[in-house]
């Protein structure tokens, strides 16, 4: 539970990182964001209600924790062809809004990656997290939590967009 607890620190810190009144925010000498992307000075009631934030500026979304599942082993071709597969499948969630936030855990553990769909219930996540063909195929397994996070994540797909050069 540590590890999830620090992971979440970590990617709602760099996201409020650059809430300063400079003309750009710089996250370790490497990212920079021009302030008119990021509204820092006051309480913008439309912006908040497209982001679907309460009076915090906080909403309800689903967590997965994407854990190896017992079918994991393949021939290098067909693991590429279920890898590409399950791409393909954040790229339609993502697409489709329902995925705010997705990526692998950088070792080579149990716990896998993380998604956070944007959905009201365990209920909807799971039917998201059936159409994945990582999880149709048993190689993944995913742990759905309900969790209440800053509405600013729904901007990190539009972002993310416009900082990606190369595509999965």
């Amino acid at each position: 539970m540590r590890v999830y607890f620090i992971l979440l620190i970590f990617v709602l810190g760099i996201l409020f990182a650059c809430q300063q009144k400079e003309e750009v925010c710089v996250v370790e000498n490497e990212v920079s964001i021009p302030k008119e992307a990021i509204p820092v000075d006051e309480y913008d009631s439309t912006y908040a209600a497209r982001l679907g934030a309460d009076d915090y500026g906080m909403k309800s979304y689903v967590m997965a924790f994407l854990k190896a599942g017992p079918n994991r082993d393949r021939d290098s071709a067909a693991s590429a062809d279920l890898q590409r597969a399950h791409l393909d499948n954040i790229h339609r969630l993502a697409e489709e809004g329902k995925l705010v936030l997705a990526g692998p855990f950088l070792h080579d553990g149990e716990l896998r990656g993380i998604y956070v769909f944007d959905v009201e219930t365990v209920e909807e996540a799971e039917e998201l997290t059936d159409s994945d063909p990582a999880i149709q195929a048993g190689s993944l397994v995913m742990e759905l939590i309900p969790w209440y996070g800053s509405a600013a994540l729904m901007e990190v797909n539009g972002i993310h967009a416009r900082i990606q050069k190369t595509s999965f």
